[in-house]
């Protein structure tokens, strides 16, 4: 109607019980006091499975899965960076999923010597506390090119694990108490499932308050409410009182080698944050603080085409795909924004039948304005660290926060893409 305002929304409502939940988190925390952390405090040899680790020592150590005597036990390489001052356990995991190649990329690149040898980033003689990084956690299936075990199992569904239970069980319970339960914080690195691709962004259950801190102290744009599916290695931490987050980038089966600069950047930035090692953290000009999001779904069946990429930001009514069908010659339908926001993954199947997910997609109306100044020429979002010259915010300078309120459909943020994720929906439900 003629000279009637526009109402400018950002989203629907954050559920109450949730909004009210992560505000009491918040005004309760208060961090730990952690006197061991102290530089006057005693620091000196540190183990791992009983092998000795010195102040200012880098030492590579194998852990191996499965406690056996006979067939493979699945060793697996970690990497221990112990500082020369008292200070907190990081724990960097990638390939908890064998077909997600951020992690490992990332993690292989944080272990080169730019970053290891004399007065580099993660040189142990000017470090504080202890790092470990553990560049494939699923070696198996890294090396079946798998999502899973060879058992068929999903270890990010299988903690905290049984020593006696089936074989991915006991490899999360053989995690759990290596490399989780002595962590004081874990970055645990993924890529989306087969099928689809994410920008990047962290993911952290915002009511816990260190994991509220850690998530943000990551220093990128996009930050996921998202309460810990159940089975996942950042719930069991979160239950354990460690904060835990993870970070999603690219997809599977492929390297996308933005995501990992921002996934190698974003880990130093947490470590700088913690004062582990030196130099001050870089801060994005802005945050995105996302408690739910709108789906695109094709219409029709047919082969779809996407006119998008992960971090697309997009007008209302821009179209994102079409879809058509080779036995329907001449016919197309159109998947079209339904508002102004952010593309935070798209397809990358071309097979769709009616109803499929096809994009995911942030609303954010009133803000995005401030998202196209830092757009590249396809439109695509920098997200901070994917560049050589940084683009954060200098102390002195304003950051925004944008809060881009609702629901996860079907009760978690993956729930529409994968199945076994919406059969965490009454779990969830009844946690809130």
């Amino acid at each position: 109607m003629a000279g009637k305002k526009r109402r400018v929304r950002v989203a629907h409502e954050l559920p109450k019980t949730r909004r009210l939940a992560i505000k009491k988190a918040l005004q309760e925390h208060e961090s730990e006091d952690r006197p061991d952390w102290d530089r006057s405090s005693e620091w000196g040899v540190t183990r791992f499975l009983r092998k000795r680790i010195k102040p200012g020592e880098m030492r590579t150590i194998m852990l191996p899965l499965l406690d056996v005597d006979m067939g493979d036990s699945w060793p697996i390489p970690v990497t221990v960076f112990h500082g020369v001052r008292p200070g907190p356990v990081v724990t960097i995991i990638g390939g908890t999923h064998g077909d997600e190649l951020t992690g490992p990329s990332a993690c292989t690149n944080l272990l080169s010597s730019i970053f290891t040898g004399p007065e580099g980033a993660l040189d142990p003689n000017t470090m504080a506390g202890t790092v470990r990084i553990v560049p494939v956690l699923n070696l198996p299936g890294y090396r079946a090119k798998s999502r899973y075990f060879p058992d068929g199992r999903d270890l990010n569904r299988a903690f905290p694990g049984k020593p006696k239970g089936n074989t991915t069980s006991r490899v999360a319970s053989v995690v759990k108490k290596r490399l989780i339960v002595d962590s004081d914080v874990i970055i645990d690195l993924h890529s989306a499932a087969v099928g689809r691709s994410n920008m990047p962004q962290i993911r952290g259950d915002l009511s816990h308050p260190e994991s509220n801190i850690l998530a943000k102290a990551f220093g990128i744009e996009v930050v996921l409410d998202s309460r810990p599916p159940k089975g996942s290695l950042r719930r069991v931490a979160n239950e354990l009182d460690i904060a835990a987050v993870t970070y999603e980038g690219g997809g599977a089966n492929l390297l996308d080698q933005s995501a990992v600069k921002v996934a190698v950047h974003g880990c130093l930035n947490v470590l700088r944050a913690l004062k582990v090692i030196p130099k001050n953290p870089s801060r994005p000009r802005f945050r995105l603080n996302a408690g739910g999001s709108t789906w695109l779904r094709a219409g029709e069946g047919g082969l779809l085409d996407m006119f998008v990429s992960p971090g697309s930001v997009v007008e209302k009514g821009d179209v994102v795909a079409t879809i058509s069908d080779p036995g329907s010659p001449g016919l197309s339908v159109d998947i079209v924004a339904p508002e102004d926001g952010l593309m935070i993954c798209t397809a990358t199947n071309p097979f769709v039948t009616a109803g499929t997910p096809v994009g995911h997609f942030l609303p954010i109306s009133k803000h995005i304005e401030l998202l196209r100044t830092q757009i590249n020429e396809r439109g695509v979002l920098i997200v901070n660290g994917s560049q050589g010259d940084a683009i954060w915010r200098e102390d002195g300078d304003e950051m925004v926060e944008i809060d881009v309120k609702g629901e996860w459909s079907g009760g978690s943020v993956d729930a529409e893409w994968n199945p076994i994720n919406a059969d965490e929906t009454e779990q969830e439900e009844a946690d809130s």
